[in-house]
């Protein structure tokens, strides 16, 4: 049987995270926690308030991936100015991830691919990894799509750790599919699939069906991957508390 995305995004890669962890688990059922165990000089990348937890061996410092050249770009992505650099001082640390929301954890292992990832979506990214802000490529779907102007392009060699809210469902348009789906549920999806909106129909439908004035739009080839339930405004809070 093929392996489908969603096989591959909830499958933990156990022999490559084995290069950038000593272990790694999901833990939780509403609203899940990453736990991760590093070694000495071992480090991850971790999104704006997502540290719960560490053990004294670890350091963290804010860093703006890419450098101060990327800096107005993530300013005006909505996903903050830096993130936040976790680095292992000595053997065997501990460190809890939480992406603040209820709903799933999963891992893509970005030798299969690059991907773009909508607000809140990013949650940790371990290893060689780029994490880039892209633009939307239309005016509509900055405005009407759900996932704002900016969002985050995850690529290179290591293993990026992403959050939908509720459960995720999967899509696979093939070449000039065009599969529609509700503003706000696009949670993330492969960097070649182009990312639209369209109306919903006339005014009655607009104003009285429950889906508002357009719905996101996603052209094939590639994948997407759409979560349940539509992401909640998470202010920036403090980092996590020593364990």
């Amino acid at each position: 049987m093929t392996e489908s995305v969603l096989d591959a995004l909830e499958a933990l890669e156990t022999d490559k995270l084995a290069r950038y962890c000593r272990n790694i688990s999901v833990e939780g059922a509403i609203a899940q926690t990453l736990s991760l165990t590093l070694d000495r000089g071992q480090s991850v990348w971790v999104s704006r308030g997502g540290l719960l937890a560490y053990s004294d061996g670890v350091d963290w410092q804010l860093k703006i991936p890419g450098g101060a050249g990327k800096a107005l770009s993530r300013m005006m992505s909505g996903e903050g100015l830096s993130l936040t650099y976790v680095t292992a001082n000595r053997p065997d640390n501990k460190i809890v991830i939480s992406a603040n929301q209820p709903g799933k954890l999963v891992t893509w292992d970005l030798s299969r691919g690059p991907i773009i990832c909508t607000s809140g979506s990013f949650v940790a990214a371990l290893g060689d990894v780029n994490i880039d802000v892209t633009v939307a490529r239309s005016a509509g779907a900055a405005l009407f799509g759900g996932a704002g102007l900016f969002m985050q392009r995850l690529s290179g060699d290591g293993i990026a750790v992403i959050h939908g809210a509720g459960d995720f469902t999967d899509q696979t348009p093939k070449p000039n599919d065009k599969p529609l789906a509700s503003a706000g549920n696009l949670a993330v999806f492969s960097a070649d699939v182009k990312y639209s909106v369209r109306r919903t129909g006339g005014c009655l439908k607009s104003c009285f069906g429950g889906e508002g004035l357009f719905m996101t739009e996603m052209v094939g080839p590639g994948w997407v991957m759409l979560q349940s339930l539509k992401k909640l405004p998470i202010p920036g809070g403090q980092q996590g508390r020593s364990m």
